[in-house]
């Protein structure tokens, strides 16, 4: 448990990082002196150098101490942000963001298959969602605390994530101990590319998160129904729970993949997500109703970033960095694609109905991750893959 601990609090500081500029963009355009979709491009270059970057850097830096890289990864990372809090014009802010980006990059893939080596493989699901649920934690505590401190000077909030990569680096120093996977050659490290089942995961990875994004992205307005009268606070709340909602769930799937087959709860977190964004137009337009689907919402799409890793693993344990990293950059494309598409919609849909069309992505990873196991059913336990592997 004490190695994990600094691998959380790592990931807790990308994410905080990844979430939190999305609140505090009209301050900081009014201090750069741009406009605030201007501002909004230093969350998109981030998210697209992040995405770009995760499956080369790890394929890059996966024959190296997982150590040593998570440090590397994490003075870039610190320097990013430091350098941004300094940023006197927004062209330096934006090479800033992207500098931050490339250490971030590795270190969530990276975090995950150091946690994967150094924890036996019955408890592997348990310490696979307590890292991922640093990242997840973030969503819950790190956007409201640094929108909190970024009301009294957004710089403020970028020192206080650096000061957490500092931190985090510190704790695996000490903590953590070498970690180097198994010698592979290039060769074999690329060989699962070749295997349909992890494109199909990827895929589907993809898939989900543009469904839930889509809905996620505007949640503000899907919701302004029931936070009418006290939108700052009742939006914070449905934030704040849908955040523990992920949490939970990255727990819980944790729990459930070291002790059922893998692919059966994949797929009840998948068609539970489905069902959650597609009732979500009857669920909007109370606070105390809203607030409930928000938590259960959240708990769908917690449990099935855990099990979407756990699988990818699960099927090239060799391969995990390259594989998190592809994986890394499936979530952030997801998130991009999820937004533009949610955009797109309400074109020609009501900005509540968002969760028809993302309930139609979340069904079509779910259908094909039904398929897989229909084509292979030979996925039972886990104890069945590590006897595999």
């Amino acid at each position: 448990m004490r190695p994990l601990l600094p691998l959380a609090l790592a990931t807790f500081a990308v994410g905080t990082d990844a979430f939190v500029m999305a609140g505090l963009l009209p301050a900081i355009a009014a201090d750069l002196e741009v406009s605030v979709p201007a501002a909004g491009q230093l969350v998109t270059v981030f998210a697209l150098t992040l995405a770009v970057a995760a499956p080369i850097l790890s394929w890059l830096l996966s024959p190296l101490d997982r150590r040593k890289v998570l440090q590397l990864a994490l003075i870039v990372f610190v320097v990013g942000n430091v350098a941004t809090a300094l940023s006197p014009s927004y062209p330096i802010a934006l090479l800033a963001r992207i500098l931050t980006a490339a250490g971030a990059a590795t270190i969530t893939a990276t975090a995950s298959s150091a946690a994967v080596t150094i924890t036996p493989p019955e408890r592997r699901g348990r310490a696979m969602a307590l890292v991922i649920g640093g990242l997840t934690l973030s969503t819950a505590l790190g956007m409201p605390l640094g929108n909190l401190i970024g009301g009294i000077d957004w710089r403020l909030t970028l020192w206080a994530v650096a000061a957490l990569g500092v931190v985090a680096v510190v704790g695996i120093s000490v903590a953590l101990p070498k970690v180097v996977l198994p010698a592979t050659s290039l060769v074999a490290r690329l060989a699962p590319l070749r295997q349909p089942k992890v494109l199909s995961i990827l895929v589907v990875t993809l898939l989900v998160m543009a469904g839930h994004y889509a809905v996620y992205t505007y949640i503000g307005a899907v919701t302004a129904s029931a936070t009418t009268g006290s939108f700052s606070q009742a939006l914070t709340m449905i934030l704040f729970v849908w955040g523990v909602g992920v949490l939970v769930g990255n727990l819980f799937a944790g729990h459930l993949v070291d002790k059922r087959a893998v692919l059966g709860v994949a797929v009840g977190a998948l068609a539970g997500g489905t069902v959650l964004l597609a009732i979500s137009p009857l669920m909007v337009s109370n606070l105390a109703i809203a607030s409930v689907w928000a938590a259960i919402w959240g708990i769908t799409d917690g449990m099935a970033s855990v099990v979407q890793q756990h699988r990818l693993v699960t099927l090239a344990p060799a391969s995990a960095p390259m594989l998190l990293g592809l994986n890394s950059s499936a979530i952030y494309f997801g998130v991009a694609v999820g937004g533009g598409l949610g955009g797109l919609a309400q074109e020609w849909l009501s900005v509540t109905l968002l969760g028809v069309p993302a309930a139609v992505l979340a069904l079509l990873a779910t259908t094909i991750t039904v398929a897989e196991g229909r084509v292979d059913p030979a996925k039972a336990s886990p104890k069945a893959a590590e006897n595999r592997h």
